[in-house]
């Protein structure tokens, strides 16, 4: 098991990537702080996951909640081996329907929590000589239309990680690093897009230009991801950013098939 021992705290892990990567961890033998907003999400994740699950609600939004949530980890596990900083807030903005509160609280979620988690776990990581894992998106590139403020979001995330993944290291033993997902087909993904007039059988019809493998990812892809960064298998990579996509995102040419789609 490649996490035998380890204490773990991942953010938003009552559903989707969270939750695979809350699974997985538990599978590779490590102990996981589950902690989520959604209080009876967070509770039903965490008795599915069994006795090495340990339930903490809190929102990040509020800055003292990494305090809160890193306390909750020490008191269960008596140390933190790991913090994977995956929660996020994605609500659809463009440049009209983005006003100051909105893009506030989207830049407390999604950056100042991760960075505040991993000042307060800090200490602790430094003891045991482990790992931050950020997750970020591909958008941080250039995001989408409708994904301004989250787009924004997410390339802040992705230059905390190397400015982290620099001095953490060099100064503390601790390393960071960050996996860029791509589109992931979790359940929330796929009901917002039946919201949006989408076909139940939606994900089947995906043009291969979008999905060349002719499905989206799923969450047990970056989970599996996030398993290799967190283990010591991945010692001593700091500072690396990395694109779980089904084609590259940078330099991208997408091909035409016979039909011109």
């Amino acid at each position: 098991m490649r996490l035998q021992g380890k204490a773990i705290i991942i953010t938003g892990s009552a559903g989707g990537i969270g939750r695979a990567m809350a699974a997985a961890c538990i599978t590779e033998g490590a102990c996981v702080l589950i902690t989520d907003v959604k209080e009876a999400q967070t509770r039903s994740t965490a008795k599915e996951l069994g006795a090495a699950a340990v339930i903490h609600v809190d929102d990040l939004w509020d800055p003292d909640a990494a305090r809160r949530i890193v306390e909750a980890a020490v008191q269960a596990f008596g140390k933190i081996d790991g913090l994977v900083n995956n929660a996020a807030f994605i609500p659809r903005s463009d440049i009209q329907t983005t006003d100051v509160a909105l893009f506030d609280r989207v830049m407390a979620i999604n950056v100042r929590a991760p960075l505040l988690l991993t000042k307060e776990a800090l200490p602790h990581l430094a003891k045991t000589q482990g790992s931050v894992l950020n997750i970020g998106s591909v958008n941080a590139y250039c995001g989408e239309i409708p994904l301004l403020a989250y787009s924004v979001s997410k390339g802040a995330l992705m230059t905390m990680s190397r400015n982290l993944g620099d001095g953490l290291h060099y100064q503390y033993g601790v390393r960071v690093n960050q996996i860029n997902p791509g589109w992931v087909l979790t359940k929330n993904e796929y009901a917002l897009k039946l919201a949006d007039g989408l076909p139940p059988d939606w994900p089947g019809r995906l043009p291969r230009t979008t999905a060349p493998s002719g499905g989206l990812i799923t969450p047990a892809t970056i989970a599996s991801a996030a398993i290799y960064w967190l283990s010591d298998a991945s010692r001593p990579v700091s500072g690396s950013i990395v694109e779980l996509e089904q084609y590259p995102m940078i330099g991208r040419n997408p091909p035409k098939d016979v039909t011109g789609a």
